[in-house]
C-alpha cells in the first residue's frame, strides 16, 4: 500500500516543481556571463562555452514545465533576446553610476548595488514571462526577493534607465506599468487596491509616467492610478488617484520639539 502522502502528491503534481537551488545558482551564473563578473571567461572560446553550458541548465530546469519542442523554443528565444537586454542594462547601470554621488565605478554598482542586481534579474525573467513560461520567472524573482527584498513581479513592464535606490521592501505588482527615467527609493508599494481572484486578468497596479521619482516609503495602488510624466512623490504618502504631471506631491506631518530644560525637575526622595 502506498504512503498517503506519496499518493497524494502523485495526484496533485503531475508536472515536477522547478528546482529552486538550481534555478537560484543558473540566475547567479547567467548574471556573472552577462557582465564579465567570472575571470574565467576572459577568454572567447570560455565565453561562448559557458554560453552553451547557461543554455543547457536552462533547457534542463524548463523541462519540469513545458514539453520538450517547447524548451528548445523559448531556450533559443531567450538567449536571442540577450542582446536587446544586455544593452538595456548597460543603461540603467550608467544611470545608477551617472545619478548616485556614492557610486564609485561601474564594476561598484555591478558587484555592491541590490536594485541594480534586482533590476537585472527582472529583466531577464520578464523575457521568460513574455514567452509564457509557468512558474520559472516567479521563481527567479522571488530568488531576487529573497537576496535583496526588492519584489518586483515579472510581468511588470519597465521602461529604460530604471533606479532602484537602497531598495529595500520595495514591491512592484504584475501589472504596473513603469515609463523610461523613474527613479524610486526604498520601501515603495506600486500595488493593488483590493485583491481578488475574480480581478486576476484585470489591471490592478498603477501606471508610473516618465521621468517621475518616488521617495522612501510611498504607497501607490489601483490599475486606474496614473502618475503623470515629471512627477515627485514624497515619502511616506497614500495614493490612490491619478497624478496630473510635474505635480510635486507630499505628507505634510507635524514635528514638536521641545527643550528638556523647561520640563519640572524630578521629585527626589529617599526612603
Amino acid at each position: 500500500m502506498e504512503h498517503p502522502i506519496y499518493t497524494i502528491n502523485k495526484r496533485e503534481n503531475s508536472n515536477r516543481i522547478p528546482d529552486k537551488i538550481k534555478t537560484g545558482i543558473w540566475i547567479e551564473a547567467l548574471f556573472n556571463w552577462l557582465f564579465a563578473i567570472d575571470t574565467t571567461l576572459d577568454d572567447y572560446n570560455a565565453f561562448l562555452k559557458k554560453e552553451k553550458e547557461l543554455q543547457s541548465e536552462l533547457a534542463e530546469i524548463i523541462r519540469s514545465v513545458l514539453k520538450g519542442e517547447e524548451t528548445k523554443a523559448v531556450v533559443n528565444s531567450f538567449f536571442e533576446s540577450l542582446e536587446s537586454v544586455h544593452r538595456q542594462l548597460n543603461a540603467d547601470l550608467d544611470t545608477i553610476f551617472n545619478f548616485d554621488p556614492a557610486a564609485k565605478s561601474r564594476n561598484e554598482v555591478l558587484a555592491a548595488y541590490p536594485g541594480f542586481f534586482a533590476i537585472a534579474v527582472y529583466r531577464l525573467a520578464h523575457q521568460l514571462w513574455k514567452s509564457n513560461v509557468p512558474v520559472i520567472p516567479r521563481l527567479i524573482s522571488e530568488y531576487i526577493h529573497g537576496k535583496t527584498g526588492i519584489d518586483i513581479h515579472p510581468g511588470a513592464i519597465i521602461g529604460s534607465r530604471f533606479f532602484i535606490d537602497h531598495g529595500t521592501g520595495v514591491v512592484i505588482g504584475e501589472t504596473t506599468i513603469i515609463g523610461n527615467d523613474v527613479k524610486i527609493y526604498q520601501g515603495v508599494t506600486l500595488g493593488a487596491l483590493n485583491v481578488s481572484k475574480d480581478k486576476a486578468e484585470q489591471k490592478r497596479h498603477p501606471t508610473i509616467g516618465n521621468n517621475v521619482i518616488i521617495y522612501a516609503n510611498a504607497t501607490i495602488l489601483g490599475g486606474n492610478t496614473i502618475i503623470g510624466d515629471d512627477a515627485i512623490i514624497g515619502g511616506n504618502v497614500w495614493i490612490t488617484q491619478s497624478i496630473p504631471e510635474k505635480s510635486l506631491v507630499y505628507h505634510k506631518s507635524e514635528i514638536v520639539i521641545k527643550s528638556q530644560a523647561s520640563f519640572p525637575e524630578p521629585i527626589n526622595f529617599v526612603i
